[in-house]
């Protein structure tokens, strides 16, 4: 059943690249087909693994932008951030992974400082000729950079894994460990891109004050503010907070409704939530657990850990970053135990490996790359986001293998 169940996984992605069936459908389908007739599972056992949480979020931030987007809102407030800018448009790609690493540092989850900094990033881009993937990009790792410090979700869930482990934590260097790691591959990013980046620079040209802000721009605006401010500050679910926001623009600007909710992403909905309910029933069939068991069993400690980086990264791509953290880490104190390697140095290698992979649209981050794109160009941001996914999937753990573990 687990070789079945990997194999299936792979059909999936197979089935899915030759035809023009929503990946979500497929995995469903085959979520349905393995839960119930292989492993003898009832149907709501199986859908027990749909992800309400990032249904929820998914919905919420893509209408509520639909609003914001439709009514002129975004575009004020982009066009008055690149008039303060002047002709320093080339300070843009550093800007929001800057403003994504200061928000999750402060203490916001990443997918709430994501959906806040993702669409006016990607509204930069469209309007300075940026890569739209880049800036996408950069959003992600910016909230990765900051999301182990000692204040943050990451950093507070890593560091209290390790003292119930009987690990010392070392919270400032898991927090410059992540920072530096993701800094470094934005720079690589951003040098990819560098040709298109110098050509939208060799145009910039100073940017006219937006148009006069109206009252249904002000009131969305507003919603934009309350929506950060829960999410930041009192911590309330992006998704719930994001359909308050709507409601209270439907009693005081109801004319920012019309046409929004065509905003709603429905196919990323629903691709995300066929795989995600796939990778669930792997957990419910022990697919999972039979691959720690079989790290479990090799010699050496440093591949061991090597194969820990990829099992964090390859499931996170899939699954709840946060969620896996406090499963992984544990999984490497056997491993820690007798041996010559830095604990707080292991640990952040198998950080740093289950959260750079978020940028994979089957992520909460992904997803809302894909979700705040245009809808003309979605289907080109999600190939090109599962490119990216696969590549930093295969060389993002290895990396981070090799930059802490031999050398602490």
């Amino acid at each position: 059943m687990i070789i079945l169940s990997v194999v299936i996984l792979i059909a999936i992605f197979a089935a899915a690249v030759w035809l023009p069936v929503n990946m979500g459908l497929i995995g469903l389908a085959a979520a349905l087909g393995l839960g119930v007739f292989g492993g003898g599972l009832a149907v709501k056992d199986v859908l027990a693994g749909f992800p309400a949480d990032l249904f929820l979020t998914l919905l919420g931030i893509t209408y509520l932008f639909g609003i914001a987007s439709r009514n002129g809102a975004i575009d004020w407030l982009v066009a008055r951030t690149a008039h303060a800018l002047g002709r320093h448009t080339a300070l843009l790609p550093a800007l929001v992974f800057t403003v994504a690493g200061v928000l999750t540092a402060l203490g916001a989850v990443g997918p709430a400082a994501v959906a806040i900094v993702a669409p006016i990033a990607l509204r930069f881009a469209r309007v300075h000729g940026f890569s739209a993937l880049m800036m996408g990009l950069l959003v992600v790792h910016g909230a990765q950079a900051g999301g182990f410090s000692p204040i943050s979700i990451y950093g507070g869930i890593t560091n209290k894994v390790l003292a119930s482990s009987g690990i010392a934590p070392d919270p400032m260097f898991l927090f410059l460990a992540s920072a530096a790691f993701n800094a470094a591959i934005a720079l690589l990013i951003w040098a990819f891109f560098a040709r298109r980046t110098a050509a939208a620079l060799a145009e910039a040209h100073e940017i006219p004050l937006p148009m006069a802000l109206t009252r249904d721009h002000a009131w969305t605006l507003a919603g934009l503010a309350a929506l950060a401010t829960g999410a930041l500050l009192f911590k309330v679910d992006i998704g719930f907070m994001a359909l308050m926001v709507i409601l209270a623009l439907a009693v005081v600007a109801p004319r920012t409704q019309d046409g929004a909710l065509k905003h709603v992403d429905w196919s990323t909905i629903l691709l995300i939530s066929g795989i995600v309910i796939y990778v669930s029933l792997l957990d419910k069939l022990g697919t999972l657990d039979a691959v720690s068991a079989m790290i479990g069993t090799v010699g050496s400690a440093a591949l061991a850990v090597l194969l820990l980086c990829y099992l964090a990264g390859v499931v996170s791509a899939f699954a709840s970053s946060t969620a896996l953290l406090g499963v992984i880490i544990p999984l490497a104190v056997p491993v820690l135990a007798g041996s010559a390697l830095s604990p707080i140095a292991v640990v952040s290698a198998i950080a740093i490996a289950n959260t750079i992979v978020d940028t994979s649209p089957f992520s909460t981050n992904g997803a809302l790359i894909v979700a705040n794109t245009p809808e003309d160009e979605r289907p080109a941001m999600l190939r090109k986001l599962m490119v990216y996914a696969a590549i930093i999937v295969g060389a993002g753990p290895l990396a981070a293998w090799a930059v802490f573990v031999p050398f602490f």
